[in-house]
């Protein structure tokens, strides 16, 4: 999973624990991709504190997520939510039953649903 994606999915999960110096920080980081320098500047500490700030944080995201793995669960149910999906559509594709195909369709929405939720 690339680095930026695994941050945002982690800070989704967890971010609500970290302090708000630290929310604060890491959202300019990583959502709205400012440069070290511009949030050091606007926050009154050097870059370097900024860098060890970020670094800091994606340790204790990482650490409660090797805890609660709800990025993990999440992830995987996604993926087999979509793999449902791709199943029920496979069937439908091959299929000439109405009964059936109306079946297939109200499962395709609920996944699509569940997808949406995600």
């Amino acid at each position: 999973m690339e680095k930026i994606v695994r941050q945002s999915l982690l800070y989704d999960f967890y971010g609500e624990l970290l302090t708000e110096h630290q929310k604060s920080i890491y959202e300019d980081v990583t959502m709205n991709d400012l440069s070290y320098s511009e949030i050091a500047g606007l926050n009154g500490i050097s870059r370097q504190g900024v860098y060890d700030m970020i670094k800091r944080c994606d340790k204790i995201l990482e650490d409660y997520e090797a805890k609660l793995k709800l990025v993990e669960r999440f992830v995987k149910a996604r993926e087999k939510t979509e793999n449902i999906k791709c199943r029920v559509m496979d069937i439908k594709g091959k299929n000439t039953n109405p009964e059936l195909n109306d079946t297939l369709d109200e499962l395709s929405m609920l996944t699509d649903e569940l997808l949406d939720e995600f």
